[in-house]
């Protein structure tokens, strides 16, 4: 959960900046966390109050995106969610973008099995992301997050994902020069996914993911996710810096999160 939150402040600085080098400083003047934080951390609190009735569950999701919307409103929400969180009704939206595929990790990290990743992916969908496109990437980040604590290898993880989704993982030199800003799920969900896969360590897919240009706060949130899920630990300078941006709520939700789900789970306590 930590390694998709300091993936986001790392990236937030640089995604109407983009760079395309690794070569760049972790954490700049202006860095913050983003709505990608705040929704990946409402994901959290949802699966620890969570209701096994599929309706429940579903209606659960959308009640705490918008109660986190509205206790940080100026986090960078984009102008569609905004209007849904701040309706008075739970409406449909069927975006595509890659919001749902970027607040997932949490479910990798919860569920057991990859047929309960897919079904939990789906109910945290349901009222913002029906779309075939959204919900694939989000199922990619999260069954990726699942395979990576559960030991697979990169190559494992790799095939899993092509298998599985429309995906073909081109490596980072091959698509780095022409990429560009575009929140498509299936534009920057695979990228996300081969700067973890290229990566040697959580601080090197960090600097894979914000190389890409583009979306760089959301891809560096779901590499990060993934990475921290596969290397089992986050550099303590990187860890503590990134913990200073937080404020207690957020803080407080992911300390229980980690406790509940995280701990002897196949992923380490990094508060340590």
């Amino acid at each position: 959960m930590l390694g998709a939150v300091i993936g986001d402040i790392i990236g937030s600085t640089y995604e109407w900046h983009n760079v395309k080098t690794k070569d760049f400083a972790l954490f700049p003047k202006g860095s913050r966390f983003t709505d990608d934080t705040v929704l990946s951390v409402a994901v959290a609190d949802a699966l620890l109050h969570r209701d096994e009735s599929v309706l429940s569950q579903t209606k659960a999701y959308a009640m705490w995106y918008k109660q986190y919307y509205r206790r940080y409103p100026d986090a960078g929400f984009g102008q569609m969610f905004s209007g849904w969180a701040e309706s008075e009704t739970l409406k449909v939206q069927r975006s595509f973008g890659n919001g749902a595929a970027m607040r997932v990790c949490a479910i990798g990290y919860a569920m057991n099995h990859l047929r309960d990743i897919q079904r939990e992916v789906r109910r945290s969908c349901s009222y913002t992301h029906r779309n075939r496109e959204a919900r694939q990437g989000a199922e990619a980040v999260a069954s990726c997050v699942y395979l990576a604590r559960m030991n697979a290898s990169k190559e494992e993880i790799r095939n899993y994902v092509e298998k599985n989704y429309p995906y073909r993982l081109s490596r980072l030199s091959d698509i780095r020069q022409g990429y560009v800003f575009d929140s498509r799920a299936s534009y920057s969900v695979p990228p996300a996914i081969e700067a973890f896969l290229e990566s040697d360590s959580y601080e090197d897919a960090i600097r894979n993911a914000v190389s890409i240009g583009g979306d760089s706060d959301t891809i560096a949130c779901m590499a990060g996710g993934i990475a921290q899920a596969f290397y089992r630990e986050i550099p303590a300078n990187i860890r503590e810096r990134a913990l200073g941006f937080l404020d207690i709520g957020l803080k407080t939700t992911l300390e229980r999160f980690q406790k509940e789900f995280m701990e002897n789970n196949g992923a380490p306590d990094c508060r340590k």
